[in-house]
């Protein structure tokens, strides 16, 4: 099995997601781990379902 790009990693306070070929945090804080957005980013990777899996979990922080 290939290594994924895209992992949710524990921080203070929920989850964020790290991209481990660029290095860098990817996306917004989340409270709840993001894991069918990790399968989507991971997968594959498609551009509306990405948005509205955003749109998703931006609505459950408030």
């Amino acid at each position: 099995m290939s290594r994924r790009r895209y992992v949710a990693r524990g921080v203070p306070g929920g989850y964020r997601i790290w991209d481990s070929r660029g290095r860098r945090w990817w996306g917004d804080h989340y409270e709840l781990c993001p894991d069918d957005l990790l399968t989507e980013l991971n997968g594959p990777a498609d551009q509306t379902r990405i948005t509205a899996l955003l749109k998703r979990y931006r609505a459950l922080k408030r």
